[in-house]
Parts: structure tokens; sequence; C-alpha cells
């Protein structure tokens, strides 16, 4: 006799609508039956929709569930089974980064593309929101430098058996290189050149983990300590990527707040050197300053000119740093302190 056969196919799920997460953790059986949820979506991510769970029996929990197709005012499209690299990203960076700065991984689930993680407990606040109401904080500039430059470094120790782990870089490439570098070319022809031998040097390198979205918006601050959130774009590259990712939001927020500008460009300059001295020695780190001054140009140009600009910044202040990035472009500063020295003195 024939054998029927069955479809598979899963129902797909919708974290954000009312109801179907507490139905699916139910019938999945992640929570137990006297467990009482309340759940609360979160606002600020374009390539995830994340909700709050707050439990009766046991620790909150932070559902992320990836889009196909990111928030952004341009299509924009990903493959949602980057949850799976950032389900990897966060056990591995439980081992490389300082105690207590990764939050723990409580489950994943493929077929839906969401992973769960233990919520960072209250009181806490972002990172960038503080930077941004003009709060510039020596201490937690240091603090950043030296969580990644831990990463990089601790990384960089275990490269045997984390270089195939992270070798795929489709997801950089979906989420960064073409969103980024590739369509600030097109929309600016003047930085074409500069970007595209950026994009090609940077596929060739392959040094330590990279976690490729290393910003002051993926930091909370908690319980005196920052703690690093989302992981998807994670893999093995350039580490000046992360530098120069991470540069540009505090070069950016010196344009922003002019009456700031001052304790930013300090911040920067604290931020290249913690990294540094954190960093220690390692083989590659010979030539990292001058990639980290053109990923911090073309980030710069980028967050103005990209798929995802930077939303702080008004219409004037974009073309100004549009134009200050593109002449800089031109006659690119051999170190970082000379590039935030003539960044801000352009403005």
């Amino acid at each position: 006799m024939a054998e029927t056969c069955r479809s598979t196919t899963i129902e797909p799920l919708d974290i954000e609508r009312p109801g179907a997460l507490e139905a699916y953790l139910r019938s999945t059986g992640r929570v137990e039956p006297a467990d009482e949820l309340r759940s609360r979506p979160l606002a600020g991510g374009v390539s995830n929709r994340a909700v709050l769970v707050t439990r009766s029996a046991g620790k909150d929990w932070v559902i992320k569930q990836a889009l196909p197709k990111l928030r952004v005012a341009v299509d924009w499209f990903s493959d949602p089974s980057r949850i799976e690299r950032e389900a990897a990203g966060m056990r591995w960076l439980a081992e490389l980064a300082p105690p207590a700065t990764i939050p723990r991984l409580v489950f994943e689930d493929r077929q839906q593309h969401l992973l769960a993680m233990e919520a960072v407990p209250e009181p806490h606040e972002n990172w960038k929101v503080v930077l941004l109401s003009g709060r510039v904080d020596r201490e937690r500039v240091r603090e950043f430098a030296t969580l990644l430059a831990t990463i990089h470094r601790e990384a960089y120790r275990r490269r045997d058996e984390m270089a195939p782990r992270f070798a795929d870089r489709s997801f950089f490439e979906s989420l960064r290189l073409e969103p980024y570098y590739g369509f600030a070319a097109v929309q600016e022809p003047a930085a074409a050149a500069f970007l595209g031998a950026l994009s090609d040097r940077t596929r060739h390198i392959a040094d330590t983990l990279v976690h490729g979205d290393y910003s002051p918006k993926n930091i909370l601050l908690s319980e005196g300590r920052m703690v690093l959130l989302d992981h998807e774009v994670v893999h093995w590259g350039d580490p000046a990527f992360d530098v120069g990712f991470s540069m540009t939001h505090l070069l950016s927020k010196a344009h922003h707040l002019a009456h700031c500008r001052r304790a930013f460009g300090e911040a920067a300059q604290h931020y290249w050197h913690q990294y540094g001295e954190a960093l220690g020695q390692v083989t590659w780190r010979k030539d990292l300053e001058p990639r980290a001054v053109r990923h911090t140009l073309g980030c710069l140009l980028a967050r103005v000119a990209g798929r995802s600009p930077l939303e702080y910044l008004g219409d004037e202040q974009r073309h100004r740093q549009r134009d200050v990035a593109l002449a800089l472009m031109r006659n690119p500063p051999s170190t970082v302190d000379e590039l935030i020295d003539r960044f801000l003195t352009q403005l």
C-alpha cells in the first residue's frame, strides 16, 4: 500500500501578535502550566521582533525573532536563519568576554527563527540613550574598549577551534557590506572606488572573531557593568571593522551634540588607546590602525548614505557628515588620532 505523505509545514509564528507567543511557549513546553506570563514588545530593533516575557516562575526572558525584511525605509533583506548564528555567537561569546557581559541563552527554535535569552534585570539604561543625553563617562568608554579587545584577543587565542565555526560571512555581506558600503557607493559615486577597495580587502582578512554590530545601542548598563546584545553578524574576519563601526558612533554623536564635541572627541581617542592597551600583542595588530581608519570613514559615510542612516542626525547634519567623510577619503589620515582631529575640525 502506498504511504500517504503529510505536510510537516510549521505554522509561522509572529511573537508580537497578542497571545501568540504565550500559546507557543505553553504548547512547546517551554514554560510550566502554572507559570503566569506577561509579554511586552520591545522597540528599537530593525532586523528582529523582540518581546520581553515576564514570568512568575523564574527569570524574565527576551524572545527575539529574525525578520526576512528589515524595518527600514528602503528594501533590505536577510535570511532569518541568521538567528542560528546569533545563538552560536552567544554561546561562544559567553566564554570569551568578561564575566556577566553576555546574556545567557535559554533556548533556540530554528524553525520559527527565534531564540530566548535571560533578560537583563531592571533597572538598566541603554548606553546610546545615555550618550545622546550628553553623559560621556570616561570609565564607560574604557569598559567599552576593553570588552571589544577582550573578545578579539581571546577569540584569536582559540582560533583553531573558532575560525572554522564562524567562517561563513553571508550575514556580514547581507547586513553590513552590501547595505553599508555597497549601497553608499551607489548613492555617492565619488566614494565608490574607496568603498569597493575597502570591501574587497575586508573579504580577504580573517584575523579573529568580529562582532559586526558593536554599537552603544547594543550595550545595556546594569548593576555597574556593560552587557552586550545582538550577535547575529558575528563572523571570523577583520577586527578593524568593529573598531571603525563603533568609532563612528562616538564621532557621529560628537557631530550631533556640538556642545559636547570636545568630550566625545576625547572619548574617541580614549577608546582607541584603551582598546590597543587591552588587546596586547597579536600578530595582526601591525596593520590594524590604517584599516580601522578606513572602516571608520566608510561607516561615517554609510550611516548617512547607506540603508540604515542614523536617525538622530538631521538632514543638514547628514549632508555635512557626508561632505567631511568624502573629503577625508580623498586623503585618508594615517592614524586614528589624526582621523578624529581632522573629522571634528572639518565639521
